[in-house]
């Protein structure tokens, strides 16, 4: 099982981000490092616009992923996938969202605000249409605030 690990302050912004999008799903990208003793380590969560303003499936806007990726690359970080939020189902791969998954070295992180008071958020790596659950784990520290 891989693991990837991600600042308390940045799951925080995630969760008010998503929430602040309701009824749609809301959705980003993780920049990060893979570390040398196998661990993914997120150090850039960025917050960005669902195109399609759906309860049901999200598309990043281009331009500010373009940004994005820009930014990582000046923070010397890489892509390390992507999140987005089921604001009405679990925190795990729906069918639509295994079938989209075209990047098997990426991390999908899914929050699920089904209880909007005990948000869940939890981390897959897809490949051959197979979701497999990864360790994540929440650090104590300060998020980048972009």
């Amino acid at each position: 099982m891989r693991k990837i690990t991600i600042k308390k302050d940045d799951v925080n912004r995630i969760i008010e981000h998503a929430k602040n999008r309701l009824p749609d799903e809301a959705c980003g990208l993780i920049g990060g490092i893979d570390n040398e003793d196998g661990v993914r380590e997120i150090r850039k969560v960025y917050l960005l616009t669902n195109t399609d303003h759906s309860r049901e499936h999200f598309s990043i806007d281009p331009k500010e992923q373009l940004q994005a990726v820009k930014d990582m690359r000046s923070e010397g970080i890489k892509p390390l996938g992507n999140w987005h939020s089921h604001p009405e189902s679990p925190s795990r791969s729906s069918d639509e969202d295994i079938r989209l998954a075209v990047d098997s070295e990426a991390s999908y992180l899914i929050l699920s605000l089904m209880d909007i008071d005990n948000p869940v958020l939890n981390s897959f790596h897809v490949e051959n249409g197979v979701s497999t659950r990864e360790e994540l784990v929440e650090l104590d520290g300060i998020a980048d605030r972009r």
